[in-house]
């Protein structure tokens, strides 16, 4: 066994829950392409071995800004968690992949967004939305050393496959989208749209109090 898989071993168990059941409910919100400069914001933050867990390498601040640039928020899904100042806290893309009825995932939490389910929340959310969109394949590329998100893939029922360069692939087979997957992303997205009207309400109040953004 790889040195780094002990990793894995170091998560703390969880109790059994149905395999497409929700976590504990967070207002995950799509993106649109007016929030292009708040996902870079979001990226730019990510230290060293963040962007090395995102995108398989340390990128550069260029890098990074030439692949916000291309993110096609009409054909793709980028959804977000923001914080109560209406930064982006946690956000996950899910693009079309290479091969037909398949689509790719990738998430990024900043450092004190950890601990609160936030990746686990953008994953479930992410397969909900694949569904619905006609994939029947998620196709998940992280670092072996990415223990958390690891654990989160093998735990969906994913197949991992560990490649050169450290990097890990998993594939997850997704049921069909219904009517149900459809009503479920719809009242998630209401219900995280109004999570953010109230925040932004209240964070112009605070400005407006004088109590600082």
């Amino acid at each position: 066994m790889d040195p780094r898989d002990e990793l894995l071993q170091t998560a703390p168990p969880e109790p059994p829950r149905r395999r497409w059941q929700l976590s504990a409910w967070l207002p995950v919100r799509q993106l649109q392409a007016r929030h292009r400069e708040r996902v870079l914001t979001h990226l730019l933050a990510l230290d060293p071995l963040d962007r090395h867990r995102r995108f398989g390498q340390v990128a550069t601040d260029e890098q990074i800004a030439a692949y916000v640039a291309q993110i096609d928020f009409e054909r793709e899904e980028v959804l977000g968690v923001f914080d109560a100042r209406l930064r982006l806290l946690a956000m996950a893309h899910l693009a079309h992949g290479d091969t037909p009825g398949s689509a790719e995932f990738g998430v990024s939490v900043l450092a004190r967004g950890r601990g609160r389910g936030l990746g686990r929340r953008l994953f479930e959310l992410a397969v909900l939305h694949a569904r619905n969109r006609g994939a029947h394949t998620l196709v998940i590329h992280l670092a072996r050393d990415n223990a958390p998100m690891l654990a989160i893939v093998r735990r969906s029922g994913a197949a991992v496959r560990y490649e050169s360069g450290g990097e890990a692939v998993a594939h997850l087979r997704l049921p069909n989208g219904d009517l149900g997957s459809q009503l479920g992303a719809l009242a998630e997205s209401r219900a995280a749209d109004l999570d953010y009207r109230f925040k932004a309400l209240a964070l112009r109040w605070r400005v407006r109090m004088g109590l600082g953004a």
